[in-house]
């Protein structure tokens, strides 16, 4: 097993791995304790090599590596890219590219909604993984051979699922597909930390726009202190006091401390004097430029019947396609096609439009009828609208085809 812990030996085998068509790899981190996650280790494997990378070893520089994730002649092969690439974009400010995540690709390929690595290589590469080291602790050293064993195998049973995934998406033909899902994981704006939209990601159900702006401004201000201190968000506030402090909105220590979990002397002056400064800012936002709070219109009444025939199609359309049902609408696409047929949801454009949303349109517009004939369910086009059948014969109208 080859363990990097000096940069001679990682500049050499990245050296090597540019050579290569494509890379696998692979993360382990920490983030118990920290803001960021603490990167432990870099598991990288070409066609013909595999190795492992120490990325805490004392002096280890990565340059090599981050060099060879940006390398437009190689692409970078991770499954369920995200976090992974997250600790790349911190790390060098740019998303590894090209890039190819094997999770999606078996989306769209009908291996069900967001498979896991374990399932996929068992499928795929008829490997079996021991879970037994997936919550061990990537950050104590000496690692044992298991626990590196194990970190491997995330990357070498990757090579055999990308080599049959991507055949796959040739042959039927969707490269095209994957490109549109690719374009979305890799914007550089789906990794960028907004302190200023992070209170987007609360669920309250305030109405008040005055509550927002505090809200907007307090939640800025952790966000801010906990990237500076690299602890956890509710290291710094929990959710829940972030809520009383928006909806009080106090303007002293004294009216602070009456805060549930801002009690005198149970945080630092400079907590405190953070929080009042927030507060004061949201205070000070003009009415007309105040967040809006977020829209949960009910559905209109008679509309769940057809969020419901909605739902049968995607089903159906998704079986027919071989492709995961998450990928292509979720309930709450459903429901803003039900009620517009402008709806600017993923549905209605791109290939999940001629999958789904072109079907979907017809059948709430009366042009498009279900029918189950035996165990099968059919899609029936309805020509004229309101053509009802006669004398037990189905009216010429209509033309039923298998889904």
């Amino acid at each position: 097993m080859q363990v990097i812990s000096d940069s001679a030996s990682l500049a050499g085998l990245c050296r090597r791995l540019a050579e290569a068509d494509y890379v696998t790899v692979d993360t382990e981190f920490m983030r118990v304790k920290t803001y960021w996650p603490q990167l432990c280790l870099v598991q990288l494997a070409g066609p013909d090599e595999a190795a492992i990378v120490d990325a805490l070893a004392a002096g280890l520089e990565l340059a090599p590596l981050l060099d060879l994730m940006a390398d437009p002649k190689v692409l970078k092969v991770f499954h369920a890219a995200r976090q992974d690439i997250e600790i790349f974009y911190r790390l060098s400010g740019a998303v590894p590219a090209p890039l190819f995540d094997t999770q999606i690709a078996a989306m769209v390929c009908g291996f069900g909604d967001s498979i896991g690595y374990e399932p996929l290589v068992a499928k795929l590469a008829k490997a079996r993984i021991d879970k037994s080291m997936r919550f061990t602790d990537w950050s104590q050293r000496p690692l044992s051979d298991k626990q590196l064993d194990y970190a491997l195998s995330d990357v070498t049973h990757l090579r055999t699922a990308y080599d049959k995934l991507s055949r796959r998406v040739e042959r039927t033909g969707r490269a095209g597909w994957l490109d549109e899902e690719m374009a979305a994981l890799t914007a550089p704006g789906t990794y960028a930390q907004d302190p200023e939209e992070a209170w987007r990601r609360l669920k309250t159900k305030s109405s008040s726009p005055r509550f927002y702006a505090v809200l907007r401004e307090v939640t800025a201000w952790r966000e801010i202190e906990a990237q500076s201190r690299d602890v956890p968000r509710n290291r710094v506030l929990r959710d829940d006091i972030l809520f009383d402090i928006a909806a009080h909105a106090p303007q002293s220590e004294q009216e602070l401390s009456r805060t549930r979990g801002m009690e005198r002397n149970s945080r630092g002056q400079r907590t405190r004097e953070g929080i009042l400064a927030a507060v004061a800012r949201g205070l000070a936002v003009p009415d007309d430029q105040c967040p809006l709070p977020p829209q949960t219109k009910p559905l209109p009444r008679g509309l769940k019947p057809v969020v419901d025939l909605l739902k049968v199609l995607l089903q159906a359309k998704c079986e027919e396609f071989d492709v995961a049902r998450k990928l292509v609408a979720n309930s709450t696409d459903l429901e803003q096609i039900a009620a517009d047929d402008q709806a600017v949801v993923p549905a209605l454009s791109g290939w999940r439009r001629r999958v789904f949303g072109e079907d979907a349109l017809a059948l709430k517009n009366g042009k498009l009828a279900l029918a189950i004939d035996g165990k099968a369910l059919n899609l029936v086009s309805v020509d004229a609208p309101g053509a009802r059948e006669e004398d037990g014969a189905e009216s010429a109208a209509a033309k039923t085809a298998p889904v």
